[in-house]
């Protein structure tokens, strides 16, 4: 049992930093390059892309969580032990750190680099679009509520098989779309931890609220689940 055990936190360690690396290493490293880059749009993809890719390779393994608030919030809805949680939170927030690290160490390593925001999140005067406290928290808690939904609808029993992975790919992809302007998109935790300890100052001192909007966020989506939508 502790030998499955450790490798769903190996699995859940390598998705998130393979999360963390590809989409928060193209918002650094490829958004604005040089001039004209891959842009927001491009950025979205990755997101998506790295999720996708991840839950195909590593969701055997582990389910394929790569997020705090997912893992919560399938615990909530009784797809997922309790017990586990502890082990997997920590083994996604290291995993988030490692790849930023690895970001970082990349964006300096060129005369006069600037990491800029470094792909972290905010609100208010560090938002992307200036967007204060309460639409920042409403946006986060809203699509991590609808990607639990999606999460839990994609992964059910009569749920066509073997399209998972690419459903909640392009659920995050979406996410993406509409948030980044807002918060530059968080939902994860440990997405947001990683790029916080590398970036500004700002970023955490609002880390708060990408830890408690996108748990708060994934507990809704997985009780309106449980209730209204649940086979059981």
């Amino acid at each position: 049992m502790e030998h499955d055990t450790s490798k769903k936190l190996a699995a859940e360690f390598i998705g998130t930093f393979w999360l963390v690396l590809g989409g928060c290493g193209s918002a650094v490293l490829a958004a604005g390059f040089p001039d004209v880059g891959i842009g927001f749009v491009g950025v979205s993809l990755a997101f998506g892309l790295t999720v996708l890719t991840g839950a195909y390779a590593l969701g055997p393994i582990s389910g394929g969580h790569f997020n705090p608030a997912v893992s919560v919030g399938l615990a909530v809805a009784g797809r997922f032990k309790p017990a586990l949680l502890p082990g997997y939170i920590i083994a996604q927030v290291i995993g988030a750190i490692a790849a930023a690290g690895v970001i970082y160490l990349i964006a300096t390593g060129k005369p006069g680099a600037d990491i800029g925001g470094f792909a972290t999140n905010g609100y208010g005067v560090n938002s992307p679009g200036q967007y204060g406290l309460f639409a920042a928290a409403l946006c986060e808690v809203v699509l991590t509520a609808v990607f639990l939904i999606v999460i839990l609808g994609a992964t059910a029993k009569r749920a066509s098989a073997g399209f998972a992975g690419l459903t909640i790919g392009l659920c995050l992809t979406l996410i993406h779309l509409i948030s980044i302007p807002v918060t530059n998109t968080s939902v994860n935790p440990a997405r947001s931890t990683g790029p916080a300890l590398f970036g500004p100052s700002y970023a955490i001192s609002e880390l708060w609220l990408f830890w408690l909007a996108p748990i708060a966020g994934a507990i809704i989506g997985a009780l309106l689940y449980k209730i209204l939508l649940s086979e059981d």
